[in-house]
């Protein structure tokens, strides 16, 4: 299964627009959920008390009904498991869902961390997906953007690396058999109107980006200056990591050569990568806290996990932790 597809099956939409900040909405429950087991629970497999998870849903929001809803269906979709200890029930991933956030974070974390070589080569995509299998078609397309590719024309997709193994195995796992995929080259000659490149809209995510660093920007002047409570950094974090994921679905990762001169992705990403890491101390001792009402033992082991997937113990108690 591919990180793309599994993310799907997560509940972790691969945005094809906006961020969820850029939308005004907030992330449905199931996905907020996962962002947070992921972040703070991170390779972990001891059971969690359900109450502390419904607790934690409620910094974010989310109703207690709304958050039962969303363990009810996680559960249902076996990426949680539930257990029973007298009246109380526990909750710990499934292995699958582990697995799936494991590749997922590496994903997040290693895209734009460097600009490659391009040999002028791309992939391509073509394929014929009937209207009775829109689902299929719908997933395909999601999973396509999450690995880079975009629409050249209808039922045309292309990325500008080596892709190909990746699609044959998307292909495989969706049972799509109306498709073909190569590798090819621009032929001389061809004009601006019918280069690759054109099928992604390279100002609008330059638009993106730009937002983006500035909403960054001020998260972490705020934490750096002390005036960010452990509450406001884990709903901070926890943003900042959704509006984050949405780049590699935007972001085609084109090769230098392609882009626009300032291309601003290596300033996103080192704002977000700083940014991430310097609200984790503060973020997971929010965590803790809050687990610490069902569960003092299992509250110490909470940790955050850096930019860099390191686990940090999340005993470092700073001045702000007392305003909450």
């Amino acid at each position: 299964m591919t990180v793309s597809h599994a993310y799907a099956d997560l509940g972790v939409d691969v945005d094809d627009g906006a961020g969820s900040r850029a939308r005004g909405g907030a992330q449905r429950p199931p996905r907020l959920l996962l962002t947070l087991l992921g972040d703070y629970w991170w390779q972990r497999t001891e059971p969690l008390p359900s109450a502390a998870l419904v607790a934690l849903l409620a910094e974010f929001g989310v109703s207690d009904s709304a958050a039962r809803a969303a363990l009810s269906r996680l559960t249902r979709n076996k990426l949680l498991v539930t257990s029973r200890r007298g009246r109380r029930t526990f909750v710990s991933l499934s292995d699958r869902a582990a697995q799936i956030l494991d590749e997922g974070a590496r994903h997040i974390f290693s895209f734009g961390r460097a600009s490659r070589c391009w040999d002028g080569t791309w992939s391509l995509l073509a394929f014929s997906i009937p209207e009775h299998n829109r689902s299929v078609r719908d997933a395909l397309r999601k999973q396509l953007r999450w690995l880079g590719f975009a629409p050249l024309y209808d039922g045309l997709w292309l990325a500008p690396r080596d892709q190909i193994s990746e699609v044959v195995a998307l292909l495989a796992d969706l049972d799509v058999t109306t498709a073909t995929t190569f590798r090819a080259t621009v032929a001389p000659g061809i004009g601006p109107d019918g280069l690759p490149q054109r099928a992604w809209d390279l100002d609008d995510v330059c638009a993106r980006y730009e937002e983006f660093i500035e909403f960054a920007r001020r998260l972490h002047d705020q934490a750096l200056a002390g005036r960010m409570s452990p509450v406001e950094a884990l709903v901070a974090r926890t943003r900042l990591m959704d509006e984050w994921r949405a780049f590699p679905g935007l972001d085609p990762d084109l090769p230098a050569e392609l882009l626009p001169q300032a291309w601003p992705r290596a300033a996103a990403r080192d704002l977000f990568i700083a940014t991430y890491d310097l609200l984790g101390p503060l973020a997971a001792h929010r965590v803790r806290q809050i687990i610490a009402r069902y569960s003092g033992e299992l509250a110490a082991r909470a940790a955050y996990h850096s930019s860099e997937l390191t686990t940090t113990a999340a005993d470092e108690v700073t001045a702000h932790s007392s305003r909450s």
